[in-house]
Parts: C-alpha cells; sequence; structure tokens
C-alpha cells in the first residue's frame, strides 16, 4: 500500500491553476510553469513560433539578461529547462527546497516579462535553423517526423514542432511578441509545484507574480474543430549518406484519456516497450535483424497513434516489416499469455512507484494530469486499472487496431528501389 499523496489544487482569481504536492521526505522543489497549448495551436503560416518562444524565454528580460538567468539559477545549484510538445509549452527547474523563491522569481520574470528583443529574434533565427539541419541530420528524428507529416495529414499535428526554415525566416519581433502575449496570459496557463513545500507558500509565490496579469482566454487548436483523421499511407524518402534504413510503422491508436489507455500501455510494453517484449526478442535477439527496435505511443487529446521504429540494414528492412506484421497478427490470432500480461503489469505499476521518488516527475505528473483528464487519478486507482486489465482486453483492442487498410509506414535510407507493398503489411 502507498503513502497518500499531499495534493492541493487552487484557481487564481484570475484564472491561473496552482497545483502543488508536499513531500516532506525530501531536499528539493520541482517547479512548472504550463502554457495549456504547443505546436497545434499555431497557424500554419506561423509553424515553429511555439518553440522559437520557448526560446526566447531564455534571452532576457526587462530585469534579466540571457546572461543573469544562467548565473542566477546556477548561483542556487539547481537547474533550468524548457520543452515545448504539440499540446503544450513547458519552463522547468528543480531546486533545494529553501531557494524555491528564488528560483520561481526568476521562472515568472521570463514569462512575464521577455523583452523579444529585435536583435535576439534575429540571432535565434539562426540558432533555429542550424537545430533544423541538425535534425535533418538525425535519422530517428526524421523518419518519425515523415511519418507524422503524412499520418496527420492536413492537420496541425502534422506539423513539426520546430517549424521549417520557411516559416521560421519569416519570424519578427512583432509576431513574435504577438504570439507570446498570446500564450502566456493566466487562464492559458497551470503552475505545478513538488517537493519539501507548503501549498499556501506556493501559492502566495504565484499570486504574488502572476496576479496583476489579466485572465485572458485560451488558444484553441486552430485546426481542430473535428479530431483529426490518420490517413493511411506508404511514404519513401531516399537519403543516401545512411549506413541503415529506418522505419516507422503505425496505426491510429487512442487518445490521451481514453478508457482504454491502460490495457494499451499494457499492449505496448507487451510488443515492443521493454527488452523482454515480442519485437526486441525476436526481431533482435533471436534473429539478429535489428539494434534498435521499439515500439511507442503518442496520445493526444483526441487522437493517439502506436508506432513501431527499426533501424536495420537495407536488405533486412522487408524482413524486419514483416516480422512485425506477423507479431500484429500473432496479437491478434490469440491472447497474450498469463505471464507476459503479468510481466507487463509488473513493469508498469513498479515504473509508476519509483517515479513517485522524484519531485519532477511528481510535478510533471500533477500537470499532464489536469492538462488530459482534468482531475487527479491516485496511485492506488491507476495501479487497479492497470491490475483489471484482461487478456481478452488486449486481444479485442489489437484487432480493433491492428487492421492492414489502417497500417501506415515510413522508410527512410539509402533504398535502391525498395518499396514494401500494402500486401506486405496485411495481417
Amino acid at each position: 500500500m502507498t503513502e497518500p499523496r499531499h495534493i492541493e489544487r487552487e484557481v487564481l482569481p484570475n484564472g491561473l491553476l496552482v497545483i502543488t504536492e508536499a513531500m516532506p521526505q525530501v531536499r528539493s522543489v520541482a517547479l512548472g510553469i504550463w502554457a495549456r497549448s504547443g505546436s497545434r495551436s499555431e497557424p500554419s503560416e506561423l509553424s515553429g513560433i511555439a518553440h522559437f518562444i520557448e526560446h526566447m524565454l531564455f534571452k532576457g528580460t526587462e530585469r534579466r539578461t540571457a546572461e543573469d538567468i544562467a548565473r542566477e539559477i546556477e548561483r542556487l545549484g539547481g537547474f533550468l529547462d524548457a520543452f515545448t510538445a504539440k499540446e503544450m509549452i513547458c519552463l522547468n527547474s528543480k531546486v533545494l527546497d529553501e531557494h524555491a523563491p528564488q528560483a520561481f522569481a526568476i521562472m515568472a520574470d521570463m514569462v512575464l516579462r521577455s523583452r523579444c528583443a529585435e536583435e535576439e529574434v534575429a540571432k535565434e533565427k539562426g540558432v533555429i535553423l542550424e537545430e533544423l539541419k541538425m535534425e535533418q541530420d538525425n535519422p530517428e528524428y526524421l523518419v518519425n517526423e515523415i511519418f507524422s507529416q503524412n499520418f496527420w495529414r492536413n492537420h496541425a499535428l502534422g506539423r513539426p514542432i520546430l517549424g521549417t526554415r520557411e516559416t521560421v525566416r519569416r519570424f519578427d519581433s512583432g509576431k513574435v511578441r504577438s504570439s507570446y502575449q498570446d500564450l502566456f496570459v493566466p487562464a492559458n496557463l497551470l503552475v505545478s509545484a513538488a517537493g519539501n513545500l507548503k501549498h499556501r507558500e506556493i501559492r502566495e509565490l504565484v499570486a504574488g507574480e502572476f496576479g496583476a496579469s489579466r485572465g485572458g482566454r485560451r488558444p484553441g487548436p486552430r485546426s481542430a474543430e473535428a479530431p483529426p483523421v490518420a490517413r493511411s499511407h506508404i511514404t519513401m524518402r531516399t537519403k543516401k549518406g545512411l549506413e541503415q534504413v529506418q522505419i516507422c510503422l503505425g496505426v491510429p491508436s487512442c487518445p490521451a484519456a481514453s478508457d482504454r489507455r491502460y490495457a494499451l500501455s499494457v499492449l505496448n510494453y507487451i510488443l515492443g516497450g521493454g527488452m523482454s517484449s515480442r519485437l526486441f526478442q525476436n526481431i533482435r535477439e533471436q534473429q539478429g535483424l535489428a539494434y534498435s527496435i521499439f515500439s511507442d505511443l503518442n496520445p493526444y487529446r483526441d487522437a493517439g497513434s502506436l508506432c513501431v521504429y527499426a533501424g536495420t540494414a537495407r536488405e533486412k528492412a522487408e524482413k524486419v516489416i514483416a516480422c512485425v506484421t506477423q507479431e500484429f497478427r500473432s496479437l491478434k490470432a490469440e491472447a497474450v499469455t498469463e505471464e507476459e500480461l503479468r510481466r507487463a503489469k509488473d513493469h508498469l505499476i513498479g515504473s509508476l512507484l519509483l517515479s513517485l521518488e522524484s519531485s519532477s516527475a511528481r510535478m510533471s505528473n500533477l500537470a499532464r494530469q489536469e492538462l488530459y483528464f482534468g482531475r487527479f487519478y491516485s496511485t492506488e486507482e491507476v495501479t487497479r486499472s492497470i491490475e483489471s486489465v484482461t487478456r481478452e482486453e488486449i486481444q479485442q483492442l489489437c484487432r480493433d487496431l491492428f487492421r492492414p487498410e489502417k497500417i501506415s509506414v515510413a522508410v527512410l535510407g539509402n533504398l535502391d528501389g525498395f518499396r514494401p507493398s500494402r500486401n506486405a503489411l496485411a495481417c
């Protein structure tokens, strides 16, 4: 039996939400300021601007230079980071409990008073353009982008988080400042904190920094009057300098808050989520066809995908795809074994419980549960839900997901004429 979690939730008068979890057994405090919208909320002509703004937060405020920000957080012995995803932006830090007020003051200054100066925007455009080049040289990233752009074609989910060279080059301080002001309004923000803290003190910190800000409104997904529709495709991209062929093979899956999410997590682990998974044991260990082979879930508010990734030699690519579809076929034909089911449940529950030791993980968990569920699921609720998954439930899920006409593939590398047929995806 796990100890009860001490979570408090409070909405400020301007709409900003504060969620905290007290962990008196640790010396750290993890802090996060989250925007409830990410790259899928951008208009197509500003693709990449949320990620660009995330970078600009570190480039100086009305009170601090970029060097001041770096020096102050390091003087506290902590760290400061940020990321942009399809449906959120997060600025986060972790410090000793005694330094939480100073760390939050730095973060709030970055969010509230970023200068978005023209000269910094111009320099950062060069940085982002180099980041785009770097990712084009990263085959695992590139095959995922090729897959996503075609899978979610004509929808914001299919656009790259970084944007494109064309859109980034068009950014200027006016566009950046306008988007920045839309994103970081209290109604579109939540603050989560976990560690050795008191809710009242965190709430006072947040109110002291953000209390005078007007609420504003949340920018919604611009292309999502209806949920995105996955497009079945086979996409090939030749890149002759690569030694391996990169493969991404996937199917439409469940949204983040789906009732089937626990069964889906169990299925993902059995299929390709660990070293004991079917894909790893069959394709890597038994046949030696690939070094890297795994499956992954990509859940969003109203859609999702389950994808298998592999890197292999050109002459083995056809065999790898055949082996993956064979695993799909097998999972549909016969229920997973009791031993597989037990191992997957133990892994998921064990990972959950281990994550509770980290203030950063708890801080992130608080925010993500709020963003996707609008409520908090206790450890006991999650554990019970995982334990309730049955072999029959997983088999039915496989039959619903692994339909040949729904399977999509992206292949990147020195292809030399290789192209899988739709028949090769039959399962």
